[in-house]
């Protein structure tokens, strides 16, 4: 099983850490004191971010039925540039793509935007579908993880898997918190698919790294580190100051059982796609991991561009590796995100 193509799509509007920060203070219901919003955004590592709607009309998104509905919009709108472009790049038909798994925790529909994508795209009568909500930022590596579940059960066919994260659509207005102020700084818009081809599919020139193995580790008691409180507004974060030492505490043993299970050890890893948690997570996973600094610069990187894109993120860190940065042949790589649960899940590649 091969990972053959990947895809990002983004909202056109972008904006600066500092345009996003004035409007912030005019959105909120309470005084914030612009200087104390921007020294916390200026801590996130991020540039800029992109947004669904202009800034000056989340003002107007007063009820959660409202932004659920621009969700909804945008996300068809984004998933549909995703899915086509993966077809484009790689000549694959609509009518040979056996599954679509789609992940997002940034709002919710029924039928489930992968459905309504059957629909509007023209994907097969017969695509078997599986939506998956919940799983946070760590959503984009498990997703990856369930298509190649499946097509390693069925690997005479093809499976995507579209992730879109629309953030700035839980944005809460009575929330003055520290943890929705780094939030609001940290989260931006998007979406990214992976397209995966079973062992008996065609090759496809410029195809990426196979899909060795992966697993998943699950924390108990950790539920309320990160996640969303759920009520009639609609969803408030949950960002505990704990995620890093989370991290720290965690990481590097989960990986090195995972890799001793193939012969492997951390220093067999020539590249690593860590999700882009923001400065503190790469900072405990660079020191969980023992890795020299620089060996997540596509991570920090993606960060400064776009932002933490949730279950996205991992996968934008993917699409910029397979298009700018492929390593050589042979080359073992790590795809890892960690999530609410709290858990991570882990991939092993080779290209």
């Amino acid at each position: 099983m091969r990972i053959l193509t990947t895809s990002t799509a983004f909202p056109k509007h972008y904006y600066t850490q500092q345009q996003i920060a004035e409007e912030l203070c005019r959105y909120w219901e309470q005084s914030i004191d612009i200087a104390v919003l921007e020294r916390l955004h200026g801590r996130t590592g991020v540039d800029g971010r992109y947004f669904s709607r202009p800034l000056d009309e989340y003002r107007s998104l007063d009820t959660w039925g409202k932004a659920n509905n621009v969700w909804i919009e945008t996300a068809l709108d984004l998933g549909e540039q995703a899915i086509e472009c993966l077809l484009r790049q790689s000549g694959v038909r609509r009518e040979q793509i056996g599954a679509i798994f789609f992940v997002s925790v940034t709002g919710v529909a029924s039928p489930s935007i992968d459905a309504r994508l059957v629909n509007r795209m023209g994907l097969p009568r017969s695509i078997r579908r599986n939506p998956i909500f919940g799983l946070g930022c760590v959503a984009g590596a498990a997703g990856l993880a369930r298509v190649a579940d499946y097509v390693k059960a069925y690997p005479d066919q093809y499976a995507v898997l579209l992730s879109v994260e629309l953030c700035s659509l839980t944005w809460q207005r009575g929330d003055v918190s520290v943890a929705n102020l780094i939030s609001t700084g940290l989260f931006g818009d998007g979406a990214a698919a992976v397209l995966v081809g079973g062992a008996q599919t065609p090759a496809l020139a410029g195809a990426g790294p196979r899909i060795l193995d992966h697993a998943q580790v699950f924390y108990p008691g950790t539920e309320d580190v990160m996640g969303w409180d759920i009520s009639e507004r609609g969803f408030q974060i949950v960002l505990s100051p704990e995620v890093p030492q989370v991290v720290r505490e965690n990481l590097g043993g989960d990986v090195d059982r995972f890799l001793a299970g193939h012969g492997l050890t951390r220093a067999d890893i020539g590249c690593w796609l860590m999700h882009t948690g923001g400065p503190k997570v790469l900072e405990a996973s660079e020191e969980a991991l023992g890795l020299e600094h620089g060996a997540l610069v596509r991570s920090w990187e993606a960060l400064r561009r776009v932002g933490n894109l949730s279950s996205a993120s991992v996968l934008v860190v993917l699409d910029d590796v397979m298009k700018q940065h492929r390593p050589a042949p042979g080359t073992k790589s790590l795809l890892a995100a960690m999530g609410p649960g709290f858990c991570a899940e882990m991939l092993l590649l080779e290209w």
